[in-house]
C-alpha cells in the first residue's frame, strides 16, 4: 500500500526532473512513511512513497525486471499474486523477491495488456517499458485504488492524489467552474472530470497507455448481471458465506497485524466474526459521540463482547469534528461534503495507533442490495408492471398540479419518469436545481444533475430498475464517494483499507444472485442478511443501516458552530462564487429550526473551505505532514 506519482515528456533534463518528482513525492508522503524510492530517465519521472505490509525488505519500489528494461510503481494488493506467481515461474520466470509487485512485472511480459484482467486485488500500477518509451498502467475493477492524470501540451502528470500535481511546475492549476452546480447537487461529479480543469479520474477497470504525449484510455473488465435462477435462497445464502470465507482469508495475507473497522451494521460485523475465527484476538476499532443517539458504539461494543474480539473505541466531539474538517478537505483532493469522512478519519486515526491494515464493510450495500432506494425501485417495478405506461405518464402529469403534502403525489410523479430521472443520488441535496441555482452567481447553463447519470442507465437499460440501481451505483456513488473517502481518511493515516466484500470472487456471486434475493419491497440485502443472520446475533443481522450517523444537525444550531460558519458564509469566497444573502437566509432557517439545511450547509461550508486551501493560500494545513 503506497503512494505514487510521476510524470512524462517529450524530454527533460534528468537532475531537475529528479527534485521535481521527489517534491510530488513528498506532498503524499503520508500514503507511505516507510520508505520512498525514484527513477528518473531523460522522458519520465517515477516517485513512489511506501507502506511497507508484504515482503517488507524485499518489496522496494521503483522495482525492475531481470534486464532491467521494465520498472513498476504500484499503489496497493494483488491478493492472488501468489497463484500467478506460480503460473510465471511455470512458464520460466524468476523471481527476485517474495512481494506481489514483482507478478505485475513478470505478468506484464508474459500477457501484456491482459495483465489487469488477471488480476485480483486493489491496485493501480504504471510500469515504463525503457526500449519502446511506452507507458502502461491500470486501476482496480471497482476503483478501490485512486488513479489521476493530466495531459496537457506534452506532459503527463499522474499519481495518487491530485495534489502531487501541485509540485510540477508545468501544471496549469485552475477551477473546473463549470462543474460547480454537478458538485452542490450530488457531491462529487459523477464522471472522469474533477473540480480541477484538465485533471481526470483513470475509472475502475480500465487501463491505459502512454507513448509520445498519446494517451489512450481502454476498459479491460465489464461488470455484467449473469443471475442465475436455479438455486434457493438458502443455496445462495450458502454460497455467500462459503465465498466470503474464501475473500477475507485473501485480505488477511500480509507480514503485519491485520485488525477491523466495526460499525452497528451487519456488514462490518460478518467481518470481524470471520476475521475473529482465524484470530481469536483480532483487534476491532469503533467511533462514536458523546451525544449517545448518535452513537453506534454501545452495538459495536456489545457484539465484540459476544464474539470475544477486543474493542478499541473513540468519541469525537464537535470541536474535534470542525477543526479536522478543514485538514480533511485537504486530504480530500476535491471538496466533499459527506460529514461521515469525519468520523472515518478519526477511527483510522486510533486504529494506525495499533495496527498498519484493517478490514472494512464497504461495497456490500452496492453489491447485494442494501440501500433503502432499492426497495422503492421494487414498488416501482410493480407498479409499472401493473400500470400501462401513458396512464402513468397521465397520471404524473395530474399529480404534479396537487399541492405539496397530498399524499401519494410523490410516487405519482416519479412513477411518470423513467429511472435515470427519478435516481434520487442526482438530486442529494436540492430536490429542483432551480433552488440550487438561486445561491449561485453566475448562471452556468448546467444540465439538470439527472443528465449526467443518463449514459450509465442506458448501458443497462434492460435490466429490471433495483438491479439497474445497483449498477449505477457502482460506478458512480460507490466509485466517488464511498470508495474514495475510505481511501483518503485512512491513507491520511498511514494505514491501509482492505474491502474483502470487493473482491472478483465475491462480485460474480453478487451478480449472480436474483433481484429477488437482494431487495424487496421493506428488506434489503436479503441474502446477504440471511447468511449473516446463521453466524452473527439475530440484532446484529437485521439491524438496519445507519450509516456513520453524526451530530451535525444539532451542531450547526450552537452558537460557536453557527458562528463558525456564518463567517465563511460572509467571507471572500463565499462573495466570489455565491448569493451571499441566500447562504445566510439558509443558515439563519436552521438555526431557528425552521428547516433542516445541514447537508446543503455543509456542501456550501466544505466547499469554501477546500478551494481556500487550494486556490487562496495554496499550501497544507498545518501539522498535516508533521506527524
Amino acid at each position: 500500500m503506497c503512494g505514487i506519482t510521476g510524470f512524462a515528456e517529450r524530454s527533460h533534463d534528468t537532475e531537475t526532473a529528479r527534485k521535481i518528482v521527489k517534491g510530488m513525492a513528498d506532498l503524499i508522503a503520508y500514503r507511505g512513511p516507510d520508505g520512498e524510492g525514484y527513477y528518473v530517465d531523460d522522458q519520465v519521472a517515477l516517485g513512489h512513497r511506501r507502506l511497507s505490509i508484504i515482503d517488507l525488505e524485499g518489496g522496494k519500489q521503483p522495482m525492475f525486471n531481470e534486464d532491467g528494461n521494465l520498472v513498476v510503481i504500484f499503489n496497493g494488493e494483488i491478493y492472488n499474486f501468489q497463484d500467478l506467481r506460480a503460473e510465471l515461474v511455470a512458464a520460466g520466470h524468476t523471481f527476485a523477491t517474495k512481494s506481489d509487485t514483482e507478478v505485475l512485472l513478470h505478468g506484464y511480459e508474459q500477457w501484456g495488456k491482459e495483465l489487469p484482467a488477471r488480476l485480483r486485488g486493489m491496485f493501480t500500477f504504471v510500469i515504463w517499458d525503457r526500449a519502446s518509451h511506452t507507458m502502461f498502467g491500470a486501476r482496480d475493477i471497482f476503483g478501490i485504488k485512486p488513479f489521476y492524470y493530466y495531459n496537457v501540451d506534452g506532459l503527463f502528470l499522474f499519481g495518487s492524489e491530485i495534489k502531487s500535481f501541485l509540485a510540477h511546475p508545468g501544471f496549469k492549476k485552475e477551477l473546473n467552474e463549470e462543474r460547480l452546480p454537478e458538485y452542490l447537487s450530488i457531491e462529487y461529479i459523477p464522471n472522469e472530470e474533477t473540480m480541477f480543469r484538465n485533471v481526470f479520474k483513470l475509472p475502475g477497470a480500465h487501463m491505459f497507455t502512454w507513448k509520445d504525449g498519446q494517451m489512450t484510455v481502454e476498459r479491460y473488465y465489464d461488470i455484467q448481471y449473469h443471475v442465475d435462477e436455479s438455486k434457493s435462497l438458502e443455496e445462495w445464502e450458502k454460497i455467500i458465506t462459503d465465498t466470503f470465507s474464501q475473500s477475507v482469508a485473501a485480505h488477511q495475507i500480509a507480514d503485519v497485524e491485520v485488525g477491523c473497522f466495526l460499525s452497528s451494521g451487519v456488514d462490518s460485523s460478518f467481518v470481524v466474526n470471520e476475521v475473529a475465527k482465524g484470530t481469536p484476538h483480532v483487534k476491532s476499532f469503533s467511533v462514536g459521540y458523546a451525544e449517545e443517539k448518535y452513537s453506534e458504539l454501545p452495538y459495536a461494543q456489545e457484539f465484540s463482547r459476544e464474539i470475544g474480539v477486543p474493542s478499541i473505541a473513540n468519541k469525537v466531539d464537535a470541536d474535534q469534528f470542525f477543526e479536522a474538517n478543514r485538514v480533511i478537505q485537504w486530504y480530500l483532493d476535491e471538496p466533499m461534503p459527506n460529514p461521515a469522512e469525519v468520523p472515518l478519519y478519526f477511527l483510522a486515526q486510533n486504529a494506525r495507533k495499533y495496527v498498519k491494515v484493517v478490514l472494512s464493510g464497504e461495497g456490500a450495500d452496492e453489491l447485494f442490495g442494501g440501500y433503502p432506494m432499492y426497495c422503492q425501485a421494487v414498488h416501482f417495478m410493480d407498479y409499472e408492471r401493473k400500470v400501462p405506461k401513458p396512464l402513468r405518464k397521465c397520471a404524473g402529469k395530474i399529480a404534479r398540479k396537487l399541492p405539496e403534502g397530498f399524499k401519494g403525489k410523490h410516487f405519482l410523479v416519479r412513477g411518470s419518469q423513467e429511472p435515470w430521472q427519478r435516481y434520487l443520488r442526482a438530486n442529494y441535496v436540492f430536490a429542483d436545481p432551480a433552488e440550487r441555482d438561486r445561491y449561485l452567481k453566475k448562471d452556468y447553463h448546467s444540465p439538470r444533475p439527472e443528465t449526467f447519470f443518463k449514459p450509465y442507465f442506458d448501458k443497462v437499460s434492460g435490466l429490471d430498475e433495483p438491479t439497474q440501481l445497483q449498477w449505477v451505483d457502482m460506478h458512480t456513488w460507490m466509485l466517488y464517494d464511498i470508495l474514495l473517502k475510505a481511501d483518503r481518511m485512512s491513507m491520511a493515516n498511514s494505514l491501509e483499507l482492505r474491502v474483502p466484500f470487493l473482491d472478483r470472487e465475491m462480485l460474480d456471486v453478487a451478480l449472480s444472485i436474483p433481484q429477488r434475493y437482494r431487495s424487496g419491497k421493506e428488506e434489503t440485502k436479503i441474502a446477504l442478511r440471511g447468511a449473516a443472520l446463521k453466524q452473527l446475533p439475530e440484532s446484529v443481522a437485521h439491524r438496519k443501516k445507519l450509516g456513520f450517523p453524526v451530530p451535525l444537525n444539532d451542531w450547526l444550531r450552537e452558537d460557536k458552530y453557527y458562528n463558525m460558519v456564518r463567517e465563511k458564509f460572509t467571507g471572500p469566497v463565499a462573495e466570489q462564487f455565491f448569493n451571499t444573502g441566500e447562504l445566510l437566509r439558509l443558515l439563519d432557517d436552521h438555526k431557528a429550526g425552521r428547516a433542516k439545511n445541514m447537508t446543503k450547509i455543509w456542501s456550501f461550508y466544505s466547499f469554501i473551505l477546500w478551494y481556500e486551501l487550494y486556490f487562496v493560500n495554496s499550501a497544507p494545513p498545518a501539522g498535516v505532514y508533521e506527524k
